[in-house]
């Protein structure tokens, strides 16, 4: 059943510092949608969904993200370029003047939650400058049933203030964009940036830190699906990696495609109501699921369409990190609830720029703490503000920009939690093969799905392995639907020399980037590092 989330009863902002503001509180997704088109913010495609232009900032602006250091953060947040203090003073100044900002302004109110597991719930309650900003919230948040939001209380305030400029000089900002969390007030602040994904991040890191610190509960940048056995697979990457592609399989129902939790009573579940899907280059024939989700009700962010209403996936005029947003409930194949247990396989993405990593490879349990601290990827060009093409990147646990405490803490867990449960753990380069960037390709969606498929169905369970001579990963010599020669890299490549000497480097800067994790790594973990 789909729940609207529209509501009778009208809110004041007034307790929030929000004064003599219009409130449109909850309203349903086809009003948010006319008021966006109204207001001269949207257009629709010819699918119905609402196309939108976030602005200044397509993608996150990491360096804007702050965490108030309190007594609550203090001795427990990793702090350093991810998580960059900010002082309680500061933001309760900028609070002010954001929340002034907003007095005798309409703004649209959303109540909503996170975690579909019962005893974990998060009511969060945003506070939208934007129309189209709140249907994002209705998008990607879970939604109650309208019986309960005549007593909703929320745990978290999301204030979301695109159109305020941050004075650096006076607010103690980089920049006039920025991300704030205050554990202590329970409140994300975001202001300068239209840049939608910033809300959810907000909430994601939150619990990040909510869970492990309060609820034994790991957080997980991953997304998740079930098969018809009832076994779970989970796919860790960081943007562009294929989590949601990958996890919209038509034969398993979907948990969800970003942001998990793993209980200690091993049970998996979604934060979130909805899906963020890129959509550069997206067709039909490739990712049906996502193609056929893009209607009325889903966003579409920073495309380009023509005069008809159609939209060029390929153009990438504004940004390559085109988007789309839709709830959970436009995938026809799905979890109800966005729960599972019984993880069986687990799935590291990668999106290797160099093409040295093999598309699929076994890992150890030495292997698999040390790929997931290091959490190797390409940056996706678009993704981040001011990366314009591919670049290597590390990212503690996949997720590093969203992770308040130490990388190690995460991987203790996962680790734990990996050899309780009996989960094989794989890795999968859904990057380039034939050699790098550049001169290689990406490598086959069809082959990577096969790859997965053969995984989880243990028909790599009796095939050769051969180990990788320089990162040590075992290597199946077939696999069901794919070509022998696509499983080795090294065979792809035209000159073989030129391979080896990308190999070494890439390589080299596994060890440099682990250095900073050595001491806090055993000698199991330290093994998994790659030999030369």
């Amino acid at each position: 059943m789909v729940n609207s989330n529209q509501a009778t009863k009208t809110i004041s902002l007034d307790t929030y510092g929000i004064k003599n503001a219009k409130v449109n509180y909850q309203l349903s997704p086809d009003e948010l949608h006319k008021i966006t088109i109204e207001k001269g913010q949207g257009v629709e495609a010819n699918s119905g969904a609402l196309a939108v232009n976030t602005g200044e900032f397509t993608g996150r602006s990491p360096k804007d993200r702050f965490i108030v250091k309190d007594d609550i953060t203090r001795y427990k947040v990793w702090w350093g370029n991810i998580n960059i203090p900010f002082p309680t003073d500061m933001f309760d100044k900028l609070y002010d003047k954001v929340t002034d900002y907003l007095s005798k302004k309409e703004v649209f109110v959303r109540d909503s939650y996170a975690c579909a597991h019962d005893d974990l719930r998060l009511n969060i309650r945003v506070v939208n400058e934007y129309p189209w900003s709140n249907l994002f919230a209705f998008n990607m948040f879970l939604r109650p049933e309208e019986s309960e939001l005549e007593n909703f209380t929320p745990d978290w305030l999301v204030i979301n203030a695109p159109g305020f400029i941050a004075d650096p000089d006076v607010d103690g900002t980089r920049q006039h964009n920025f991300a704030i969390l205050n554990f202590t007030k329970k409140i994300a602040l975001i202001g300068g940036t239209g840049y939608t994904g910033e809300i959810k991040k907000g909430i994601f890191s939150a619990l990040n830190f909510i869970l492990p610190v309060d609820k034994n509960t790991l957080p997980m940048h991953c997304s998740a699906n079930v098969g018809e056995d009832g076994e779970t697979a989970i796919f860790f990457g960081l943007s562009g990696t294929g989590k949601t592609t990958l996890s919209a399989d038509p034969n398993r129902k979907l948990i969800g495609d970003d942001e998990h939790g793993w209980t200690s009573d091993n049970k998996i579940f979604n934060f979130e109501g909805g899906c963020y899907a890129k959509v550069i280059n997206l067709t039909e024939e490739q990712e049906p699921d996502i193609y056929r989700a893009i209607k009325k009700g889903a966003i579409l962010e920073n495309v380009i369409m023509d005069g008809n209403g159609e939209v060029d996936f390929k153009d990438i005029t504004i940004t390559q990190n085109t988007r789309v947003s839709y709830p959970i409930y436009h995938i026809d194949n799905i979890q109800t609830p966005s729960i599972a247990e019984n993880p069986k396989n687990i799935f590291f993405l990668t999106a290797d720029a160099f093409g040295v990593l093999p598309p699929i490879s076994k890992l150890t349990p030495g292997q698999a703490a040390y790929h997931f601290i290091s959490g190797y990827t390409a940056k996706v060009a678009g993704t981040e503000a001011g990366v314009d093409e591919p670049m290597p990147n590390f990212s503690a646990c996949f997720g590093a920009p969203f992770m308040p405490l130490h990388p190690t803490k995460y991987a203790e867990m996962l680790s734990k939690k990996m050899k309780d449960a009996g989960v094989n753990v794989w890795l999968i380069n859904t990057g380039w093969t034939g050699g790098p960037y550049g001169i290689g390709s990406r490598m086959k969606l069809k082959y990577t799905r096969a790859m997965i498929t053969a995984a989880m169905n243990g028909e790599l369970n009796d095939v050769d392995f051969e180990n990788h001579p320089i990162f040590g990963l075992a290597m199946p010599t077939s696999c069901p639907n794919v070509p022998d020669e696509v499983l080795n890299p090294k065979s792809t490549w035209k000159n073989a020399k030129a391979y080896d000497v990308q190999a070494k480097e890439l390589a080299a800067s596994f060890r440099e980037n682990f250095a900073k994790f050595e001491s806090y790594a055993n000698e199991e973990i330290l093994g998994g590092a790659p030999m030369g």
